[in-house]
C-alpha cells in the first residue's frame, strides 16, 4: 500500500493583488503525473484545501477538475478533510456524490464519530488500510466554554479536547490492529515545536501549539498533518509530519523546500517514507537593506530558470519615506525580464537617544493585521498590566468570526 500526504493548497490563494493561479495549476498537473509514475494507490489532503469559506469560480474548477483527473490514475481512494480556512459546508456539499467515485470528504467533526474511520480495500475486497480523517476541530467540537476559568485552564481544557478526540478512535481501531491492518491519522492543527511561517494566520482557539506528538495514540501507524506551511516532523517523531503547503505562501516561506510525503506499507509496517520535492515554478525572493545595499543586491540577482518569472519583495530601510521607491526599483530591472513583480516596503528608521534605542517602524499598511492592531492598543492602554487574557479572548473572537464567515 503506497499513499501520498499532502497539505495546505490554498486554491485561489493572492499574494496581495497578485493571483495564484498558474503556480496552483503547475503544482496539480506535477501532482497527476506524480501520482501515476508512483503508483500512489490513496491520496491524503490534511486541510486547507482552499484559502477562503468562499472560494472563486477558478478554484472551483482547479479542484473538481483535478478530482477528476486522479479517476485516470492508478490512485484509488482520495482522503479529504477540511483544515481552519475551509468552509465546512462547502466542502461537504458534493460529499455523497463524490464517495461513489471513492473521494472522502470529511469538512468537520461529522454527528456520528465513527464516520470519520474511513476503510481502504484492494481491489478484490479485502481491507488494506484505515484512516481515522479528523478534520480542523473547531471550539465547538472539543470544549464547553466555562465562566470564571483562567487562561491556563482554558488552553488546558482546549489540549486535553484535542487529545481526547484522538484518543476516543483507540477502542475503534482495536480490531484493525489485531488483524495487522495499518491505521493512519490526519489533523489539522498547531502542534509542539512546530516551525511556523508569515503565511499561518495566527488565529487559534487558545494555544493549539500545546499539542505534542507523544500525545497522539501510539496506535496510529502515521499521522498526516496539515496546518503548518513548512514541512517537518513533530517532536523529531519520523511517523508524525506536516507536508506542507506546495507553493510559497508568503516570502517567509522562500527558503522552504516544498514537497510532499509518500509512505509504504507492508501490513501495519512502514517499509519506506520519502519526501519527493516539488518542483518551483515560480522563486519568491525577499531582500532587506538599506537603499543602496537593496539596489545593489537586486541588480547582482541572477535568473532562476523557473516557468514563472519571480516575485521579489523590497524591504527598504529608511530615515525619510522615499515617495517614488517603487517607480526607481522597476527602472533597475527593465533588462532582467526573469523579475515580474516588485512589491515594496519601507521601514523607517528613527533615531532615538543611543543607537540601542533604535526602532523601525513599518509604514505599510499591507503588513498590519488585527493582532497587531490589537496589541498596540493593548500597549498604550495598559501599558503595565498582563494583556494575555486579553489576547486569549481577541483570539477567540477573531475566530468565531473566521468560521462564521467560512460556514455562512
Amino acid at each position: 500500500m503506497r499513499i501520498l500526504h499532502t497539505a495546505d493548497w490554498h486554491l485561489g490563494k493572492r499574494l496581495e493583488q497578485s493571483e495564484r493561479t498558474d503556480e496552483h495549476q503547475a503544482f496539480l498537473d506535477w501532482l497527476i503525473h506524480t501520482l501515476q509514475a508512483e503508483n500512489i494507490e490513496v491520496l491524503i489532503i490534511a486541510g486547507d484545501i482552499f484559502d477562503t469559506g468562499s472560494p472563486s469560480n477558478t478554484a472551483f474548477e482547479q479542484y473538481y477538475r483535478f478530482l477528476r483527473q486522479v479517476k485516470d490514475t492508478c490512485c484509488r481512494e482520495v482522503i479529504i478533510i477540511g483544515g481552519n480556512h475551509d468552509s465546512i459546508s462547502t466542502l461537504n456539499a458534493p460529499q455523497a456524490l463524490l464517495k461513489y467515485f471513492n473521494v472522502h470528504i470529511i469538512g468537520g467533526v461529522p454527528e456520528d464519530f465513527n464516520d470519520q474511520i474511513i476503510e481502504i480495500c484492494d481491489a478484490d475486497g479485502f481491507l488494506e488500510l484505515v484512516v481515522c480523517a479528523v478534520p480542523f476541530l473547531r471550539d465547538k467540537d472539543i470544549r464547553l466554554s466555562v465562566s470564571g476559568e483562567s487562561v491556563e485552564e482554558r488552553e488546558t481544557r482546549i489540549k486535553q479536547g484535542i487529545c481526547n478526540h484522538y484518543h476516543q478512535f483507540v477502542p475503534l481501531i482495536s480490531q484493525y490492529k489485531l488483524r495487522n491492518i495499518p491505521v493512519v491519522a490526519t489533523g489539522h492543527l498547531f502542534a509542539a515545536g512546530s516551525s511556523t511561517s508569515e503565511s499561518e494566520k495566527e488565529i487559534h482557539v487558545g494555544n493549539l501549539g500545546q499539542v505534542g506528538g507523544d500525545q497522539f495514540p501510539v496506535d496510529f501507524n502515521y499521522v498526516a498533518l496539515g496546518h503548518i506551511h513548512k514541512p517537518q516532523l513533530v517532536n523529531q517523531m519520523n511517523h508524525i509530519r506536516y507536508s506542507g503547503s506546495p507553493i510559497p505562501l508568503s516570502f517567509s516561506e522562500t527558503a522552504d523546500r516544498k514537497q510532499v510525503i509518500i509512505i509504504d506499507f507492508k501490513g501495519a509496517e512502514i517499509t519506506a517514507l520519502r519526501e519527493l520535492e516539488i518542483p518551483c515554478t515560480r522563486k519568491l525572493i525577499r531582500i532587506k537593506g538599506d537603499f543602496e545595499k537593496v539596489k545593489s543586491k537586486l541588480m547582482a540577482l541572477e535568473d532562476p530558470e523557473t516557468l514563472f518569472p519571480c516575485w521579489i519583495e523590497v524591504q527598504v530601510q529608511t530615515e525619510k519615506v522615499i515617495y517614488d521607491l517603487e517607480e526607481q526599483l522597476n527602472a533597475l530591472i527593465v533588462h532582467q525580464p526573469f523579475i515580474e513583480r516588485i512589491f515594496t516596503r519601507q521601514q523607517r528608521i528613527r533615531p532615538a537617544l543611543n543607537l540601542d534605542e533604535q526602532s523601525t517602524e513599518t509604514m505599510t499598511l499591507a503588513d498590519l493585521d488585527p493582532k497587531t492592531v490589537f496589541l498596540k492598543k493593548c500597549a498604550s492602554e495598559y501599558p503595565e498590566e498582563d494583556q494575555s487574557t486579553l489576547l486569549f479572548t481577541f483570539n477567540e473572537v477573531l475566530e468565531l468570526m473566521s468560521q462564521n464567515e467560512r460556514d455562512a
